[in-house]
């Protein structure tokens, strides 16, 4: 029996914004939840899944107090406090009995490995993350791009700008075209159902070679290069670790069929933004649709924000109404998991930090 299973109940501090009627939903899931929350020292939402909150919420030291004693009594954290490396670190080391925090993010890894926690402190607790929530969400944006790529929506939204009626020209059908997906984890095997549903091929990447529905050709990421000059758009779905980090590069878009779409829903750091933009000038990329970046938010004089060919979207194509609420079950079934001694979903991997 393991340790998780030496108490019947689980005590949770709910340390990021969350409704009342999720928190009551939490209870309903799992009974054996001692849910403990403070709604005024939690920042208003501002729109759904806002879990930094209101960023003009500030508490008195006496509030500040308040919350870090709720943090410190806590068995298990709904969310990062704060969603700030620093006070998840000050949390693990203030609190030797916390065992759990799940992070309200898909790519909560990277914000595990920002707190630069002691090997110690992350074999002692374990983290999790919201992977799969946003699958569906993020696989309709990929689908977008891919349809924006085929249907050349630069030229058209150009064309209407200036008024122009041009002669007809040939455009792509996205049932007739081959999609590489870089990633087959949740999100990308969302993306490749609803593609492969359109009826496109689809070729993904994965480092286990492990059949996918909807996929037609698994490859592993070492052979990408051989099939890039077969595809028709390329969607990335990656996490940003060391070994993901401008993995789409210059050698990358030299082995790319010439105007091929590139979409990333996965993480900014897996595409080199300069040699995109030396690809977008040469033709070589088409259109870029792109939901995040190197660098968020997006500075201002990044020239992806004015280049013709770039679809930029501030990294919210995974935020839609009923994300909370998801969220919010995957927790507690990982309550239940973990009150089980059973193993939980999306354990961030404490070497790569996905």
């Amino acid at each position: 029996m393991s340790d998780a299973t030496a108490s019947n109940r689980l005590r949770v501090v709910v340390a990021a914004p969350l409704s009342p009627e999720l928190c009551d939903l939490l209870v309903a899931r799992e009974p054996r939840i001692d849910l403990v929350v403070d709604q005024t020292l939690l920042p208003p939402m501002r729109h759904p899944a806002d879990f930094s909150g209101d960023p003009s919420f500030r508490r008195t030291p006496e509030q500040q107090a308040a919350y870090e004693a709720l943090i410190d009594s806590a068995e298990a954290l709904y969310g990062i406090p704060d969603v700030d490396p620093a006070a998840l670190a000050r949390a693990v080391r203030a609190n030797p009995a916390l065992r759990w925090v799940h992070t309200m993010a898909a790519g909560g890894g990277g914000q595990v490995r920002a707190a630069q926690l002691t090997d110690d402190e992350l074999r002692r607790v374990t983290f999790t993350t919201s992977a799969g929530v946003h699958g569906d969400a993020l696989a309709e944006f990929a689908v977008f791009g891919v349809f924006a790529g085929a249907k050349h929506l630069p030229r058209l939204q150009r064309q209407q700008r200036e008024r122009e009626w041009s002669g007809r020209w040939v455009m792509s059908q996205v049932a007739d075209q081959t999609v590489l997906v870089l990633g087959l984890g949740g999100i990308g095997q969302a993306v490749a159902r609803q593609l492969a549903a359109l009826g496109t091929t689809v070729i993904g990447t994965s480092r286990s070679g492990a059949s996918v529905p909807g996929v037609s050709r698994v490859i592993h990421p070492d052979d990408v290069a051989e099939v890039l000059p077969e595809v028709d758009a390329v969607v990335a779905t990656l996490p940003g670790t060391d070994a993901t980090h401008h993995l789409v590069g210059r050698d990358f878009f030299a082995a790319l069929r010439p105007g091929a779409t590139l979409v990333n829903v996965g993480r900014g750091t897996v595409i080199d933004e300069g040699a995109l933009l030396e690809a977008l000038d040469a033709g070589t990329v088409g259109l870029a649709a792109l939901d995040v970046f190197e660098v968020e938010p997006l500075p201002s004089d990044s020239p992806l924000w004015s280049h013709p060919d770039v679809l930029v979207s501030p990294h919210t194509a995974a935020l839609d109404a009923r994300e909370d609420g998801r969220i919010a079950e995957l927790f507690a079934d990982n309550a239940t998991r973990l009150l089980d001694g059973t193993p939980q979903r999306n354990v961030v991997d404490t070497i790569e930090f996905y």
